[in-house]
């Protein structure tokens, strides 16, 4: 999977948890819940992270599973007495026993260990005296190692800690290590029976810190600690640098004390918790400690830099000679395509066009059919006179719907226009790779059947596409008569990821909205962002031909009011937003991504992009929020908005339900009664304009010259933006007008 963190989870210290259940077995063949982090790494594994071992003999070799082990079972696994004391299958006290390996092997956590990975975890180190461990290495990292993971986090890793209670009679020197990072735990185990889990009084819960920049507790506010130590940060620590995440109640001993921490360092961030219990197998399921888990490990796990493009230095600098003869071409080609200006000239430059095209021809021989009808239809327009061009013959001969092939790059030269951008028919070159990784293409297989969807990035284009535009579709080529059938459509998914991103975090920033962990990867991602958008659009495209519709989904050519437009997108959106929901179930780890996707462009970026004249984009957006803010989901206090994350899923689906059975009952109405009918549902979230003749009912409408006369009544900007979309605008205008012609 790309760009999804990779964990490295330490067991080279003599860990009392391990990801090896094979090896909590051995460890604990008694209990061996108490003593794996299984279940926490399969759980880091659905969300995309790849998760592996560091033990010395198996450096780096990946794991379905995590595991581990600490002081102290969780409910229903050990009884506690009211003093609180431990009694049944706990680790403490089942000192002296080790697995997985000699005593004193393991491996040292060197530069080149890190190297591999975006997020290292400790999970509670300790003397056999104590603890039930992994029997490899001592607790005690030297100086080296702790120089060596200081290095990795000021340099951008992640680093997850976790703790225990009593902390310094386990022999380990955490302490050391976390002194680095500005943290300490105190050799202690809270106590609070008011406020107790299960009524055992060292099984505390946390009391969840206030929501800052970013939301790590977002659908993670319930966590208990059992058998806890507290945590203290260094006051010199800057405000923003340290966020307590956790911690104890007013009742509690010690009261009103962090049990768990993040902390930013240098490029990097750590997290600290003060029990390792949490995510071990038998508490990962109690209360959010799952969420929480993949919040913390996805917020401190470095964002890995962008690969740089591939090599291909004669190829560029030849796509670089052919984009020069296209630009000087395109100022003498009328709005058809035909030649205006100087025609030797244009001649010229065609041939050097031609010329370019053969030039580059062998880098892509799986187009050469294409490319071959290329060049004849270049020399049938010099020879017809240099007309209208037509280059039917070589868009019949392009096939990438054929071809969809992860990296596969074509070389696409079209007399055409750019939706979104030009209207003039000029000659373009735009060099492509398709995006189609092995996951997506399963899906596509197995439930998403789509034979014409190829989503596509750019590697160089021509002006046409130094706009808006991000899709490159076969009926904008100038051709002499329509084909029978289009055979596929291409989504340029770097810009649309590239454009969410930019106007996203811009977004975020404005409105001061506390990001959960995934969403900020998300903005800060391109990889993840283009394989995100990939997913989208596959679902959204061919939403557009399934469900109950009462008239042609695509709406070619159709003489509608504009908000039939706004519903079908965003019926095809909230679709893609369901089935997002229920990939994540099943463990689509860019599943989750899509949802973050579909909210913040159809919330921020789609209501303020382009005019206000029948924006149908804009207006699904503005249906969303309206609705969403009207159940209380979205909340814009104090000049901030938040989110209820729990509840968003639901909300969705509520609207979605609402859409489609407009759709339904739709095709038992007459034309007009839907128009009306969908015009009432939008009108009922997003307050139509005060001199709205729609907004006044049929009576209202003009009864003569059906359709035309009703859809002229439309105003052109029937639903007008709120006054919170208007301050939006004016806050975040130049940031969309900046994504013009936008480069991944």
């Amino acid at each position: 999977m790309r760009a999804f963190p990779r964990v490295l989870f330490d067991e080279a210290h003599s860990e009392s948890w391990t990801i090896r259940r094979e090896v909590a077995e051995t460890m604990n063949p008694g209990h061996p819940d108490d003593n794996s982090y299984a279940r926490a790494a399969e759980l880091l594994r659905r969300l995309g992270h790849t998760v592996t071992a560091h033990t010395g003999d198996i450096v780096g070799s990946t794991v379905g599973s995590t595991a581990g082990s600490t002081a102290g079972s969780t409910a229903g696994n050990a009884a506690e007495g009211a003093d609180g004391s431990a009694a049944g299958t706990g680790s403490e006290g089942a000192a002296g026993s080790t697995a997985g390996g000699a005593a004193g092997g393991g491996g040292a956590i060197t530069p080149a260990v890190l190297d591999g990975a975006d997020v290292l975890v400790i999970a509670h180190p300790s003397v056999g005296r104590w603890e039930r461990t992994t029997g490899l290495g001592s607790p005690v990292f030297p100086a080296e190692e702790l120089d060596a993971i200081e290095t990795y986090v000021a340099g951008g890793g992640g680093l997850v800690v976790l703790a225990e209670c009593e902390q310094d009679k386990y022999g380990s020197n955490l302490a050391d290590l976390l002194d680095v990072f500005g943290v300490r735990v105190e050799h202690t185990t809270v106590q609070d029976p008011r406020n107790a889990h299960n009524g055992v009084a060292s099984w505390v819960m946390g009391v969840p810190g206030e929501t800052g920049a970013e939301d790590l507790l977002a659908g993670a506010r319930r966590a208990c600690f059992y058998r806890a130590g507290v945590l203290s940060a260094d006051p010199g620590l800057a405000p923003g640098d340290v966020t307590v995440l956790f911690s104890t109640s007013p009742t509690a001993d010690p009261a009103g004390r962090p049990l768990a921490l993040a902390v930013r360092h240098g490029k990097g961030r750590v997290v600290v918790v003060a029990d390792s219990d949490l995510f071990g197998d038998d508490s990962i399921d109690e209360h959010d400690h799952a969420a929480l888990w993949g919040n913390l490990v996805t917020w401190a796990a470095r964002v890995p830099e962008r690969a740089g493009r591939a090599g291909g230095g004669d190829a560029r600098a030849a796509f670089a000679g052919l984009k020069d003869a296209v630009e000087r071409l395109q100022p003498l080609q009328a709005k058809d395509g035909s030649i205006e200006g100087d025609r030797d000239l244009a001649v010229a430059l065609i041939s050097e066009i031609v010329d370019r095209i053969t030039e580059l021809a062998p880098r892509f021989p799986h187009d050469a059919a294409y490319l071959d009808a290329v060049v004849a239809d270049f020399g049938k327009w010099v020879a017809q006179g240099l007309g209208v061009p037509d280059f039917l013959d070589s868009l019949d001969a392009f096939h990438p719907d054929a071809q969809r092939i992860d990296g596969l790059e074509h070389l696409v030269v079209f007399p055409m226009y750019t939706q979104n951008g030009s209207t003039r028919r000029h000659v373009e070159a735009v060099w492509i790779r398709t995006v189609w990784p092995q996951w997506l293409a399963e899906l596509e297989g197995a439930r998403y059947d789509n034979p014409m969807f190829v989503p596509i990035a750019f590697e160089d284009f021509t002006s046409g596409y130094d706009t808006d535009s991000a899709v490159l579709f076969p009926e904008t080529v100038a051709v002499r008569e329509t084909p029978a059938r289009f055979t596929w459509g291409g989504i340029f998914c770097d810009r649309e990821a590239a454009r969410f991103r930019r106007v996203g975090r811009a977004a975020a920033d404005t409105l001061k909205l506390a990001l959960p962990p995934d969403a900020a990867r998300l903005l800060e991602s391109q990889e993840l962002a283009q394989d995100t958008f990939v997913l989208w659009d596959l679902i959204h495209d061919r939403t557009h031909s399934h469900g109950d519709l009462p008239f042609d989904p695509f709406m070619i050519k159709q003489r509608m009011p504009y908000w039939l437009y706004s519903l079908e997108e965003l019926r095809c959106d909230l679709t893609a937003f369901g089935e997002a929901v229920r990939l994540e179930a099943e463990g689509v780890p860019h599943a989750r991504y899509v949802q973050h996707a579909i909210l913040f462009d159809r919330l921020f970026r789609f209501p303020i992009t382009g005019g206000r004249v029948r924006n149908y984009d804009g207006l699904g957006g503005q249906l969303l929020f309206a609705y969403l803010h009207r159940n209380d989901v979205v909340r814009w206090t104090d000049n901030r908005l938040s989110v209820d994350w729990s509840r968003l899923a639901g909300a969705v689906a509520d609207l979605r339900g609402e859409v489609e059975k407009l759709y339904r009952d739709g095709i038992d109405r007459s034309k007009l009664a839907h128009w009306l009918a969908a015009h009432e549902l939008v009108a009922a979230y997003v307050e139509p304009h005060p001199s709205s003749v729609w907004a006044r009912g049929v009576d209202a409408l003009p009864t003569d010259g059906f359709p035309k006369a009703v859809v002229d009544a439309v105003l052109p900007d029937e639903f007008p933006l709120s006054m919170f979309y208007e301050a939006l605008r004016r806050k975040l205008g130049e940031v969309v007008d900046s994504t013009k012609g936008i480069r991944a």
